[in-house]
């Protein structure tokens, strides 16, 4: 009898240690499943959830994400923080329904609006299975800044290392829509082509 309780507490013991375990590999907010890879090169990410409401952050849950959209915030020279906060004002200001999941700024800082197991108001039919990143610009043709398009490029092999998503599934939101969104990206080919070559290549070298 006391070898059965024995071996029933040491069996509780180990279940518990295993969902520890388990538990440090999670990287917060996201909905793919980590690997030790996502861990170790997880950017610098500032988290600015916005405020749960219905024109920014509906806290509708994705389907299983099965690809990453490229969009700009066509503004340009406005850093994330400011685009951040322009999806805040949404839940007073009522304008239209628009955000994003992730948003690369001038520096190429990295600042978080929507978990990435949240739909964003971003990428119109592709919104519930999709993340979204928008990326800041300085001037009208929208190319990316070095700091911004480094940046850019980490976090975006990063993403597909977490959600476990083939760099073959990132795309622009052109590609959904139609609309000239990232701008520089739809213009010039070449360097959309040379942007997914470079996410490729991130991924090679952070496995």
């Amino acid at each position: 009898m006391a070898l059965v309780i024995i071996l029933a507490i040491t069996v509780i013991i180990l279940a518990v240690l295993l969902i520890q375990e388990k538990s440090k590999k999670t990287v917060p907010a996201a909905s793919g499943v980590s690997s030790d890879a996502a861990d170790k090169y997880r950017p610098d990410i500032d988290v600015e959830l916005l405020t749960p409401n219905s024109f920014s952050r509906p806290q509708t849950a994705t389907d299983k994400i099965t690809g990453i959209v490229i969009h700009y915030v066509a503004n340009p020279g406005s850093t994330a923080i400011q685009n951040r906060n322009y999806f805040e004002g949404l839940k007073d200001s009522q304008e239209t329904q628009a955000s994003s999941n992730f948003i690369v700024g001038l520096d190429g800082e990295i600042v978080q609006c929507v978990p990435t197991s949240e739909v964003a108001y971003a990428s119109n039919s592709r919104n519930h299975d999709t993340v979204s990143i928008e990326v800041c610009h300085p001037d009208e043709t929208g190319k990316f800044n070095d700091k911004t398009y480094d940046s850019l490029v980490w976090l975006t092999g990063w993403l597909c290392e977490y959600l476990n998503v083939e760099p073959e599934n990132v795309i622009r939101h052109y590609d959904v829509t139609g609309k000239d969104c990232p701008l520089y990206f739809v213009e010039h080919e070449d360097a959309w082509l040379q942007f997914k070559e470079d996410v490729k290549t991130w991924i090679s070298e952070h496995q």
